[in-house]
């Protein structure tokens, strides 16, 4: 009966946000509602909540404000936009796919993905004018990079709330996470745009690719830097607190790999190598806070929503429906991810109100870093009409309904699915 009263918490939560309610008043909303329908006294539903608040934002708040701050100077100082005209003089037009594709990995790192997107979109129409391509045959490989970013890497919302509702070490899913991303981005993002779309036939004397650089923009080596310096941090200090021996290096090490030590690090780094007038890089970094303002308020409530679930016992009770079934507890951890994003639509309350019923299903024979990615994975899963990502790329590529369900739609699902099947390898490895 309890897993009806979720169910119809659910079905609310779809109401509300179908009928354009804020998804962080629809959570609030709906975690009290769901608090209330499971029996909860009132004093319990509301302690729950701010328990849930605090215990998610008080892993990561420090995190996404750190990480936003980052990405805002990497976009203000024309960083990413380097990256872009370094790779594709390096890869050149025969392999303009590659240079995009890694150039929203790199710039993914730091962006959140609505951020990344807009930023790199101008200069993927560049490219593909200039090279007389397809825009979908540049546009993919960078929106696949920055999905599979989005869902599997931290620092940014979805994996690293994850990580602190499920107590995960970040750096190991940081690695993981990285270990999936680049063949998952490969397929999805050059082999599935070449074996739909056909290219013009071009001529032996066509004009060479030619990008006009936008003057002032940082050195490469200033770029990338920025761009990847907290993954240098977190993921060194993860090997290196591995592989040490020495205690007083391995408590280095583990400071060093601490998710808020290594942006912040990076931050400073940043502000060091790109010379930016510190005022400017002051309000670039208040910038970046309040463009994920929203974004952290929406994790909040989901984090509300999840500990209504533990402290109802649902999860208890899934765990115990699910546990004599012949299926891999990361498995269904990514299936009540996907069922839920095909419902809401948006990933990140897909993932984060998958969390509060996967928490029990965590053990030895699923780690907490892998089902990060299993749910992470799960909340990519057949992107459609209540997704604002599925109207963004169908606005911004000006394409039918029936070309945004054939590309991005089946991008995302690819992605997704790709994601699960390099999970329950890593899990055998």
């Amino acid at each position: 009966m309890d897993l009806l009263f979720v169910l119809a918490g659910i079905v609310i939560l779809l109401i509300l946000i179908l009928k354009k309610v804020n998804p962080m008043l629809s959570l609030l909303i709906v975690s009290v509602l769901t608090g209330l329908m499971l029996g909860l006294p009132v004093q319990k539903v509301m302690s729950s909540v701010t328990n849930g608040i605090g215990s998610t934002l008080g892993g990561m708040v420090m995190v996404l404000a750190l990480g936003a701050m980052l990405g805002k100077l990497a976009e203000d100082s024309g960083a990413a936009k380097k990256i872009v005209y370094v790779l594709i003089r390096i890869f050149g037009i025969g392999n303009i796919q590659w240079a995009v594709l890694l150039t929203g990995i790199l710039v993914g790192i730091p962006l959140f993905y609505n951020a990344g997107f807009v930023v790199l979109i101008p200069l993927v129409f560049s490219i593909a004018s200039a090279a007389k391509l397809p825009k979908l045959y540049v546009g993919i490989p960078m929106a696949a990079a920055l999905s599979v970013t989005h869902g599997f890497l931290p620092p940014h919302p979805g994996p690293v709330a994850l990580a602190s509702i499920f107590h995960a070490d970040l750096g190991k899913t940081l690695i993981y996470g990285l270990i999936l991303s680049l063949p998952i981005a490969v397929i999805a993002g050059v082999l599935f745009p070449r074996s739909i779309i056909r290219l013009p036939l071009r001529s032996k004397d066509s004009d060479p690719l030619t990008l006009t650089e936008d003057a002032g923009l940082p050195s490469a080596f200033k770029s990338f830097v920025t761009a990847l310096s907290p993954i240098f941090f977190i993921a060194a200090g993860t090997i290196g607190g591995l592989l040490s021996v020495n205690p007083f290096a391995r408590h280095l090490f583990e400071f060093l790999a601490d998710p808020t030590v290594a942006l912040l690090f990076a931050i400073l780094l940043t502000l060091v190598i790109q010379n930016i007038p510190l005022q400017r890089a002051m309000d670039s970094c208040a910038e970046g806070v309040k463009g994920v303002a929203m974004i952290i308020l929406i994790i909040a409530a989901g984090g509300a929503f999840k500990q209504i679930l533990v402290d109802s016992g649902i999860g208890e009770q899934v765990k115990t429906l699910t546990a004599n079934l012949p299926v891999s507890p990361l498995l269904l951890g990514w299936f009540i991810a996907a069922m839920l994003r095909i419902t809401l639509g948006s990933a990140t309350v897909a993932a984060l109100t998958a969390s509060g019923m996967v928490i029990p299903l965590i053990g030895a024979g699923a780690p907490a870093e892998l089902m990060v990615i299993a749910v992470g994975a799960g909340s990519l899963m057949l992107s459609h009409v209540n997704d604002t990502g599925f109207w963004m790329f169908k606005e911004y590529f000006n394409l039918s309904l029936k070309e945004t369900f054939k590309t991005w739609t089946v991008m995302e699902s690819l992605i997704s699915v790709l994601g699960l099947i390099g999970v329950l390898v890593l899990n055998q490895l």
